[in-house]
C-alpha cells in the first residue's frame, strides 16, 4: 500500500513538474513575444500589423491541417504504449508519425505557396497580405516535422525538449522578425513610392516580419533533431529490452492516427476558422459600411498586435498546462480510480484558475497602462479592447484545459462537436453585433467571449455525464477571484499614488505590477486558494511549503 501511494505520488509530482517547466517556458516565450512585437508593431505601423495579422491567421489554419494536432495525438498513442510497456510499438507510432507529418506538410505548404495570390485577394479581401503569405508557407513543412518530435517527447512524459525548443525558435524570431521587417519596409516603402502604391512599404515589411517566424522553426526543429540524436542510443537500448508481443503494423497506426488526429483537428480547426472567418468578415462588412481598407486593415491591426499579444501570455500557462495533462491522465484512465481520475481533473482546472483570475483583473485594472508602457499608446481603442477581453483569458484557458481532459478520458470527438456547436452560435452573435449594433472592432473580442461561455459550458457537461466529475465552484473560482480583486484594488492604488508622485511610463507601472504578484500570492494562499498537497506537488514543493509555513501564509489549522 505504502508502495502504491508513493508511486501515484510520483506521477501526480511528474505531472506537475513536467507542466510547471512547459508552462514556464510558453510565459517566457510570450514574454519575448510581446517585446519584440513592440518594435515590431512601431515598425510596421497599424496596417502593416494587419498584413501580418492577416497572413498569420491563414499560416495558423493551415498549421491546424499540418501539424497542430500531432503533438497531443502522438503524445496520447506514445504514452498509452509505454504505460502498457510496449516500448517497440511507441517508436513505431514516432516513425508512422513523422512519414504522415512529413506528406501532409509539403502538401499544404505546396498549397498555399502557390495558392497564396487567390487566398489574399478573393478570401481575404486583402491582396497585399500575397507577400506575407508566401514567406510563412515553408514554415508549414517544417513545424509539421517538429510537432510530431515534440509530440514523442511529451509521451515519454519529459516537457524539456518541447519547453527548450519554444524558447529558441521564439528568440530566433525576435530577433529575424526585427531585421527583416526593418529592411523590407524601406525596400517596399521605395517600390511603393515608383508603383504609387502607399501600402506597399506595410506589407512588404510584413512579409519581412514573417522570416522571422520560419527562422524560428527552423531553429526549434534542429535543436529537436540534435536531441534525437543524444537520445539515439537510449531508445535503441529500449528497443532491445522491449519483448513484449503484438508488434503493431505501419498500417494500422496510421489509422489510428488519422482518428486520434482527426478529432484535435477538428476542434483546433473551429478556433482557427473562428479568427479567420472574424477577420474576413469584419473586412468585408467594414468596407460594406464604407470604411476604406486603411481604416480597417489598422482596426485589425490593433485587435492582432496588441490586443491578441497581450492576451496571449497568460493564455500560453493552461495551453501547457494541457500538453502535460493528456498523457498522465491516460496513464490514471487506463491504471487509476475513477477518484484518482477527478483528482487530477480538479488539480488542472484549480491550478488554471489560480493563474489566469488575476492575470484578468490585472489586465481590467492596468489596461491602459499596460498599451502605454509596451506600446506607448494613450488611445482609447487598444486599453478599451484590453478591458473588454480581460474575461477572455479565464474562459479560453477553462475551454482549453476542458478540451485536453475529454482528449485523455478518451472522448476525442467532443471538443470538436462543442467547438462546432459554439461555432454557429459565435458567428450569428458576430454578425449582429456587426451589422445592427455596428460594434466595429469591439465585435472581433464579444463574440469570442460568446463562443468561449458556450465552449465551457458544454465541455464541462461533458466531462461530468463521462465520469461523474463536478466543479468545486468555492475552491476553483471564489477563492482565487477574492484575492484577485483585492489585488487589483491595491494595485489600482499603487499606480495611481505613484503616477502623481512620480509618473512616466515604467515605474508606476512596473512597481504596480511587482506588488500585484506579491499581494495575490499572499491573500490566495491565507484562504486556502491552494492546499498543502497542491504546493508540495509543485517543483521543488517541499521547499515552497516550508517556505510557506515559515512565513505563517497557510490558513490556521481548525
Amino acid at each position: 500500500m505504502p508502495e502504491s501511494h508513493t508511486n501515484r505520488k510520483k506521477k501526480k509530482d511528474d505531472y506537475l513538474v513536467q507542466g510547471a517547466i512547459l508552462a514556464a517556458a510558453a510565459v517566457m516565450t510570450k514574454v519575448i513575444g510581446v517585446v519584440y512585437r513592440v518594435p515590431l508593431a512601431n515598425i510596421l505601423g497599424d496596417e502593416g500589423n494587419g498584413f501580418y495579422g492577416y497572413a498569420y491567421q491563414v499560416y495558423a489554419m493551415a498549421l491546424m491541417l499540418s501539424s497542430y494536432s500531432l503533438p497531443t495525438a502522438v503524445s496520447k498513442l506514445v504514452s498509452e504504449r509505454v504505460a502498457a510497456k510496449k516500448k517497440r510499438n511507441a517508436f513505431r507510432v514516432f516513425l508512422c508519425s513523422l512519414v504522415f507529418a512529413f506528406t501532409v506538410g509539403l502538401i499544404i505548404t505546396l498549397a498555399v505557396f502557390f495558392g497564396a495570390g487567390a487566398i489574399s485577394e478573393h478570401v481575404m479581401k486583402s491582396p497585399l497580405s500575397v507577400y506575407a503569405l508566401k514567406v510563412l508557407a515553408p514554415g508549414l513543412f517544417i513545424v509539421a516535422v517538429m510537432a510530431v518530435l515534440r509530440g514523442y517527447f511529451q509521451g515519454l512524459n519529459t516537457m524539456v525538449p518541447t519547453a527548450i525548443s519554444q524558447i529558441i525558435e521564439q528568440l530566433i524570431n525576435a530577433v529575424v522578425s526585427i531585421v527583416g521587417a526593418s529592411v523590407l519596409f524601406g525596400i517596399g516603402t521605395r517600390a511603393g513610392e515608383k508603383a504609387g502604391e502607399e501600402l506597399l512599404g506595410p506589407a512588404y515589411g510584413a512579409a519581412g516580419s514573417t522570416i522571422g517566424t520560419v527562422s524560428g522553426a527552423v531553429a526549434g526543429l534542429l535543436f529537436l533533431l540534435f536531441v534525437f540524436w543524444l537520445y539515439r542510443n537510449v531508445i535503441k537500448r529500449q528497443l532491445k529490452r522491449d519483448h513484449s508481443s503484438g508488434r503493431e503494423s505501419y498500417r494500422h497506426i496510421l489509422k489510428v492516427l488519422v482518428f486520434t488526429a482527426v478529432p484535435v483537428i477538428l476542434s483546433t480547426a473551429v478556433y482557427n476558422i473562428n479568427q479567420i472567418l472574424d477577420l474576413t468578415i469584419f473586412n468585408h462588412i467594414m468596407d460594406a459600411q464604407g470604411y476604406v481598407e486603411q481604416e480597417y486593415m489598422a482596426l485589425q491591426g490593433i485587435y492582432t498586435a496588441k490586443y491578441d499579444t497581450l492576451i496571449n501570455v497568460p493564455m500560453s500557462i493552461p495551453y501547457a498546462l494541457s500538453a502535460s495533462v493528456v498523457p498522465s491522465l491516460v496513464a490514471v484512465v487506463t491504471t487509476g480510480t475513477k477518484r484518482e481520475v477527478h483528482y487530477k481533473i480538479d488539480q488542472t482546472l484549480r491550478l488554471t484558475m489560480f493563474l489566469t483570475i488575476p492575470c484578468c483583473i490585472g489586465f481590467l485594472t492596468l489596461a491602459s497602462p499596460l498599451m502605454v508602457l509596451l506600446y506607448n499608446d494613450a488611445s482609447a481603442t487598444p486599453a478599451n479592447l484590453l478591458m473588454l477581453g480581460a474575461g477572455v483569458i479565464v474562459l479560453f484557458s477553462w475551454s482549453s484545459v476542458s478540451n485536453s481532459i475529454l482528449h485523455g478520458l478518451n472522448h476525442m470527438s467532443s471538443p470538436a462537436k462543442n467547438a462546432g456547436i459554439s461555432l454557429v452560435i459565435h458567428l450569428i452573435a458576430f454578425v449582429i453585433m456587426m451589422t445592427v449594433f455596428k460594434m466595429n472592432v469591439y465585435a472581433l473580442v464579444c463574440s469570442n467571449i460568446v463562443f468561449a461561455v458556450c465552449m465551457c459550458y458544454l465541455n464541462q457537461r461533458k466531462i461530468r455525464k463521462v465520469c461523474g466529475f463536478r466543479v468545486n465552484i468555492v475552491h476553483t473560482f471564489i477563492k482565487p477571484l477574492i484575492a484577485a480583486v483585492i489585488m487589483g484594488v491595491v494595485t489600482y492604488a499603487v499606480h495611481l499614488v505613484l503616477d502623481l508622485l512620480i509618473g512616466g511610463r515604467f515605474i508606476p507601472t512596473i512597481a504596480a505590477i511587482l506588488v500585484a504578484v506579491v499581494v495575490y500570492i499572499v491573500i490566495a494562499l491565507k484562504i486556502g486558494t491552494l492546499s498543502e498537497d497542491d504546493i508540495e506537488a509543485l517543483p521543488m514543493g517541499a521547499r515552497l511549503l516550508r517556505l510557506c509555513r515559515r512565513l505563517n501564509l497557510l490558513p490556521a489549522a481548525h
